[in-house]
């Protein structure tokens, strides 16, 4: 019997709104919508139904498993930090032992989904989980752990990629680039994110580059990071022969990067939840639609 199905009616509501929202679901719109994008790319066109929904499963699960596992390795330090001491685990909402238990379904329908969609993304299955689970550890020992978050979304198009394909052959510069452009894009606003907690990083003794490098180097990098990341997703577009409805996308996508720059500061990061949340949610969307309506043109006028 399930932790919730043993409350009274009253208290239900309120727990089951504390599991959605250390999951966060709504923060699978920053893997799935550059996923999807690599799948339509990979299939030409509108991918498989099956292939499809297997790829949102895998998408949400592994997304799932991460997220809880990062709650549940940091449930102390959460409990220490003013910024975070509110979340479920620390604030008793939601038990440690429950949050691991999600963490192992979560982590077995992804394993399964993957190996649904075909041999080799079942091989791949476990260590691309590995890199998800690593990522919560790495800020205990150095200062890269924004990299292997990138790293940790960048494997979302690679590994809708092989789920459409079912191989590595032909050109792989596509899915590359995009990866590519998905870790400097995540690199980057995990920088503006984690700026929030530079001062509590250093008296925690956690690594990362605001406490190590300051927030105003931070904030340099991030927007270097992002520059890359349009660089990247121009090439990305010449190499994956998609036009100009998609080069739009981007130059709107470009404009809300610039724009979640222009309302952050070293001096008032009060903004750093809407550039890292809002606008970076509507980029991947964004893309996405751009990468959809542009083959879908190019289908129409062959």
């Amino acid at each position: 019997m399930s932790e919730c199905s043993t409350l009274p009616p009253a208290r239900r509501a309120p727990r089951l709104k504390a599991w959605f929202s250390l999951v966060k679901f709504s923060h699978s719109i920053f893997a799935l919508p550059f996923a999807l994008t690599s799948a339509w790319l990979a299939a030409e066109g509108v991918p498989d139904v099956r292939v499809l929904v297997w790829i949102v499963v895998c998408a949400v699960s592994a997304r799932t498993a991460a997220m809880g596992f990062n709650r549940w390795l940091d449930r102390d330090i959460d409990a220490s930090n003013p910024r975070t001491r509110s979340r479920e685990i620390p604030a008793g909402l939601l038990h440690p032992n429950s949050v691991l238990l999600l963490v192992l379904v979560s982590s077995a329908i992804f394993v399964a989904g993957a190996f649904a969609l075909n041999p080799l993304a079942g091989k791949l299955s476990l260590p691309v989980l590995s890199v998800l689970l690593f990522y919560s550890s790495v800020k205990r020992f150095h200062w890269f752990a924004h990299g292997i978050l990138g790293l940790s979304l960048a494997m979302a198009p690679l590994g809708a990629w092989v789920a459409v394909r079912g191989n590595v052959e032909g050109n792989i510069a596509p899915p590359l680039l995009l990866a590519l452009a998905v870790l400097t894009w995540v690199f980057g606003f995990d920088l503006i994110y984690a700026s929030q907690d530079a001062d509590f990083d250093r008296k925690a003794k956690l690594h990362s580059i605001p406490a190590r490098f300051g927030i105003a180097f931070s904030l340099r990098l991030s927007s270097l990071l992002h520059t890359a990341t349009v660089a990247l997703l121009v090439l990305f577009a010449w190499q994956g022969g998609l036009g100009w409805v998609f080069l739009g996308a981007l130059g709107v996508a470009a404009a809300l990067l610039i724009w979640q720059h222009r309302i952050v500061s070293p001096d008032d990061l009060s903004r750093a939840d809407m550039a890292f949340f809002t606008l970076n949610g509507w980029v991947g969307i964004g893309l996405f639609l751009g990468t959809v309506l542009d083959l879908a043109l190019q289908t129409s006028t062959v």
